[in-house]
């Protein structure tokens, strides 16, 4: 449970007990490195349900979403012509965002396993409608290398995994790959891109026009995680919010995360990414995952996806010693 600022109280997503609902998205035509397509299946290898259900969270898992045909996308044809794979993403990016949105309704917490990054397309756009239903406020912790703020316009290699925020934010060039679907985008004040380390020019000037809130490697280096993550967590804090957190694998350094395709050295340590999970927990505002861009193909023995398992069961709550329950205090 937890507490607006009203005094308000309500479920928000991890605890004790909670239901949690895995689906699969092989997804890797986003990209241009193939291989992400089997990173739900090293997650499920690694032990990720089994684990998350040892820790009492009853778990169900949808298994994997099959691949759609393609659909005309809807973009004008300069565009189109400037993606890779506009209909299949177009026709995954309705999928997702159905079964996401119907996951949402059924309560606990969905925790996307994927699949390139292009996967956020329809999980966000998901979360932020099923935000407006339930009249939260979303916000977005993106976790990544990189901004994923490109439009067809803007995009230097045409993969759309580089334009996932773009269009949850409603870039208009990209809005039509949703179809029919109510589009929600989400306030770009209330985006924290986390990590930010490899960013294009123009993309650059985008993120910073539009007003998204970014932590680079610098700031972590000079400030540490923990503050500037406490900060924004502050910020959410005491408000109607629901957290949509998308782990990218390339998040962290590539020393102790190889399974990625776009690997950028100078990520996130162990101990850093644990201390992010740890704090996400405590804070009581998680309500949906996505785990993205694990790229089993190029791991190294599996231990790129046990690490991944071990991120995820630190954030719903895995210590090394007990701490004292997260109170709820009662207007």
């Amino acid at each position: 449970m937890r507490q607006t600022e009203t005094g308000e109280l309500y479920q928000s997503g991890l605890g004790d007990g909670a239901d949690v609902s895995l689906l699969g998205i092989p997804l890797e035509l986003g990209a241009s490195e193939a291989g992400s397509i089997m990173g739900p299946a090293a997650l499920r290898t690694a032990g990720l349900p089994a684990l998350l259900g040892e820790m009492g969270y009853r778990v169900t898992d949808h298994g994997d979403l099959a691949q759609p045909a393609a659909v005309e996308p809807g973009l004008k044809d300069a565009d189109a012509k400037a993606c890779r794979n506009p209909g299949l993403i177009a026709a995954w990016t309705r999928l997702i965002h159905d079964r996401a949105y119907e996951m949402a309704k059924g309560g606990g917490v969905p925790v996307f396993m994927g699949g390139d990054h292009s996967l956020s397309m329809g999980t966000v756009s998901a979360m932020a409608r099923h935000c407006r239903d339930t009249n939260r406020e979303l916000f977005v912790l993106w976790l990544d290398a990189h901004a994923d703020f490109n439009t067809p316009a803007t995009t230097p290699s045409g993969n759309m995994h580089g334009m996932s925020m773009a269009f949850a934010c409603g870039e208009p060039s990209l809005m039509p790959l949703l179809g029919d679907r109510p589009f929600v985008p989400v306030p770009p004040e209330n985006v924290h891109i986390f990590g930010l380390r490899s960013i294009d020019k123009e993309e650059r000037g985008a993120v910073r026009d539009k007003g998204i809130q970014v932590v680079d490697m610098r700031m972590i280096d000079q400030a540490s995680v923990s503050i500037l993550l406490q900060g924004i967590l502050e910020k959410i804090e005491g408000r109607r919010a629901h957290l949509h957190v998308s782990l990218d694998v390339d998040f962290l350094d590539p020393s102790i995360a190889p399974a990625v395709g776009t690997t950028v050295p100078g990520g996130a340590t162990y101990r850093e990414a644990h201390l992010i999970m740890e704090m996400l927990h405590d804070s009581g505002l998680v309500g949906s995952l996505d785990i993205v861009e694990l790229n089993p193909f190029l791991d190294e023995r599996g231990r790129s996806a046990r690490l991944l398992t071990e991120l995820v069961t630190s954030l719903f709550g895995r210590t090394i010693i007990d701490r004292p329950a997260r109170r709820i205090r009662v207007a």
